[in-house]
This record gives structure tokens, C-alpha cells and sequence, in this order.
């Protein structure tokens, strides 16, 4: 479905309306946290076959150009799949494959390398990560010290990416690197020579990769862009990867408060519901405030995202939905926690993996103090997101 098979407001609300429904019986048919927990620590850490069951609904393709074999729908879409999916704390990389790699890819300027990638990675064949981050609290994706060096009409690349979403199962990987001319953006397949990859564990069972290349040969073909058109595609994919790791974290926090809700109505002490306490009742309200600001935040920002703004209003957005969310799903998954008492310190308890997956969610593309300095330079206020 296509933003021109709907009319009008009312044709966009019940196409979304029924995304959402799409997504919540897949993740109450397909999967599991008894899943996740087994996955957990895993080399695998995901699973294709329910990567490629994504992938024939569709949900890959969502950011993807109709001429590349996507859906050529928006962010307010992708929010949708990625807050419905990170209720059920799915592993499969969405955000790194389906909205960080994707967006950068269809950014670029090689053409023939898009019409060859672009179809097998909405088909769910192909699992690319963006690799652009080197150093730990280092975000500006111009920051690259990763040398690519002209050799044989392509490029010789040295250097180290850290930080790496979604590689433990990658097939390939969009390289950011420093050229003579300025940055250039590389396809690089896992199996090249030179190319070593290593995994670190994550605190939510899951891994970042850290990717060495050793002079690592890159043809011309590999070339993806280069110059101001590799710059934007960086900056676009960064951008376009916090808004949707909002929507994640909005679908943690939101889970995370209907567990505590429904313990509070059930839990008794004393003879009594310990929702009816007063006190607990403060704490639930607050927290609600706080879902409820943070959903706003990303459902007006994903609209005004989607008008494809200029640059710095675009940053100012995404930095505005991952600050807003990032506080508001650190401090629900936290209380979260003393709301269960002794029980959700447990690993065996759920409430622990919605907490877990916060503060992983949380810490990746930026902190929210972070975010808030950048939404604050790029708007020139002095206020908080």
C-alpha cells in the first residue's frame, strides 16, 4: 500500500490504524519473549526466518523508493512497525537494516549498486549495517579517521568502525571513509579480505560489531557515494535511525507501564490492591504523563520529518524525539522495576528485559543530554526538547 492508494486524513489514519493492527498480530503470532530470551547472548542473535516473514509484509521496504522495490512510504509508517515491534522486544534489526543501511543506500549516488541492493534487502535476502561510528561519544558521522586510499581505479581502506547495529548476521556493510576529495561512503561485503569483524555483548542479550579493515579492497562498483552526497546520506540515515529509535523506545516504555498498571491492580498487601494507594497512584500518573508527552512528541515530529524539511530542521526533530523519549522510557523501565519489588530485580522477570532494552536503546545514536544540546544549537533556545 502506497501513501497514494488512501485519500485524505481520514484514509491516512485507517491505513496506519491498520499497520498497527498488522504488527501487533504478527508479534502475538510470530514471537515471543520466550524467544528473546533464548536468543539472548547467542552468536545468531536473531532469526532469519522471521526476518524473512518482516520482509513479505513488507516492513523492510517501507523507507525504500517504489523503483527499488519498496513501499516508498515515511517515517510515520516505519514508527509504527518499530514501536509495535519493540513491545514484544523483537532482536531482529530494524532500525539498523530497514532505517539506518536503507536510508543510506537509497541516499547514494551509485545507481547500479542501488538497483542490485535495494531489492534483495527489502526482500529480507540481504541484511546491510551502516557502519560510521569510531569513537564512543563521538556522533557527528563527519568525524572519520577510516582512510580509503585510490588503488586500481577503487579504494584501499584502513581503519577500525565500532559501534556496529545489526552485524552480528550482516551480509555487507556501508563504510563511511576519509578520501583525498573528502568522505566517501563504501559497499563493503562481509567476506572481503581485510575485513574482520568482532562482536561486543549489549547489556539486552544483543551485540555491537567492531569492524577492522585491513586494507580492504573496495572496486569503483563499491563506491555508494562520495563527497557532499555521502555527507548527506550519513547525516539523513543518522537522523531518520534516532526518530525511529524513538518509536522503540516508545514501544519499550509503553509495555513496560501496562505491566506495572496491571501489578498494581492485582497485587494485593494489607487486603487491598496496591494501586489504591495513594502514593503508588501519584507514581502511575506521572509515569503516564510521561508516555503520553513522549507519543506526541513522536507522532508530530514523525509528520513534520516526513515534509522532508532542510537539514538542520530535520536534525532538530530527531534530536527532539530521541531526548523526549530516551528520558521518558529510562524512567518508566526503572520504575517499572520498584513498582514489582523484589521480583522485577529477577532476570526471570519481564519487566528486567524492557529495562535492559531501554537502556541499550537509550544510550545508542546519542543520549538524550546529548540530543537536547543539539536540538538547543539547531533552534537556538536554551530550553530542553
Amino acid at each position: 500500500m502506497t501513501r497514494t492508494d488512501t485519500t485524505g486524513a481520514a484514509g491516512a489514519v485507517e491505513h496506519r490504524m491498520q499497520l498497527a493492527d498488522s504488527v501487533a498480530d504478527f508479534t502475538a503470532r510470530g514471537t515471543d519473549l520466550a524467544r528473546v530470551r533464548r536468543l539472548r547472548g547467542s552468536a545468531a542473535e536473531y532469526d532469519r526466518a522471521v526476518w524473512k516473514k518482516m520482509a513479505e509484509l513488507g516492513w523492510l521496504g517501507i523507507l525504500v523508493p517504489e523503483s527499488f522495490g519498496g513501499l516508498g512510504l515515511g517515517l510515520a509508517e516505519m514508527a509504527i512497525v518499530a514501536r509495535g515491534l519493540a513491545r514484544a522486544l523483537i532482536p531482529e534489526p530494524l532500525t539498523a537494516t530497514a532505517v539506518l543501511a536503507a536510508t543510506a543506500l537509497a541516499a547514494a549516488e551509485n545507481e547500479a549498486l542501488k538497483r542490485s541492493q535495494l531489492p534483495r534487502l527489502v526482500a529480507g535476502d540481504l541484511l546491510p549495517s551502516l557502519a560510521w561510528q569510531e569513537r564512543a561519544g563521538e556522533l557527528d558521522p563527519a568525524a572519520i579517521e577510516t582512510r580509503a586510499t585510490p588503488f586500481e581505479g577503487g579504494f584501499k581502506v584502513n581503519g577500525v568502525k565500532r559501534f556496529i547495529a545489526g552485524a552480528a548476521q550482516a551480509d555487507a556493510f556501508l563504510v563511511s571513509a576519509r578520501a583525498a576529495a573528502g568522505a566517501v561512503l563504501l559497499w563493503v561485503p562481509r567476506e572481503t579480505a581485510g575485513a574482520h569483524l568482532e562482536l561486543e555483548p549489549l547489556a539486552d542479550g544483543r551485540s555491537f560489531g567492531s569492524l577492522r579493515l585491513d586494507d580492504a579492497l573496495v572496486p569503483r562498483s563499491g563506491v555508494a557515494a562520495s563527497g557532499s552526497a555521502a555527507r548527506e546520506a550519513l547525516d539523513r540515515a543518522f537522523d531518520y535511525g534516532c526518530a525511529i529509535n524513538g518509536a522503540e523506545l516508545a514501544g519499550v516504555m509503553d509495555r513496560a507501564l501496562e505491566m506495572s498498571l496491571d501489578y498494581l491492580r492485582t497485587r494485593v498487601q494489607f487486603g487491598r490492591p496496591i494501586g489504591s494507594f495513594q502514593a503508588l497512584q501519584h507514581r502511575a500518573v506521572d509515569l503516564h504523563i510521561h508516555n503520553e508527552l513522549a507519543s506526541a512528541v513522536l507522532e508530530e515530529s514523525v509528520a513534520a520529518l516526513d515534509r522532508d524539511p532542510v537539514a538542520a530542521v530535520r536534525s532538530a526533530l530527531a534530536s527532539r524525539i530521541k531526548a523526549r523519549c530516551a528520558d521518558a522510557a529510562a524512567r518508566i523501565t526503572r520504575e517499572a522495576i520498584q513498582f514489582h519489588g523484589a521480583i522485577g530485580f529477577t532476570d526471570e522477570f519481564d519487566a528486567g528485559l524492557y529495562l535492559k532494552r531501554a537502556l541499550v536503546l537509550t544510550a545508542w545514536l546519542g543520549a538524550a543530554s546529548w540530543h537536547r544540546r543539539r536540538y538547543a544549537r539547531l533552534t537556538h533556545a536554551g530550553g530542553s526538547a
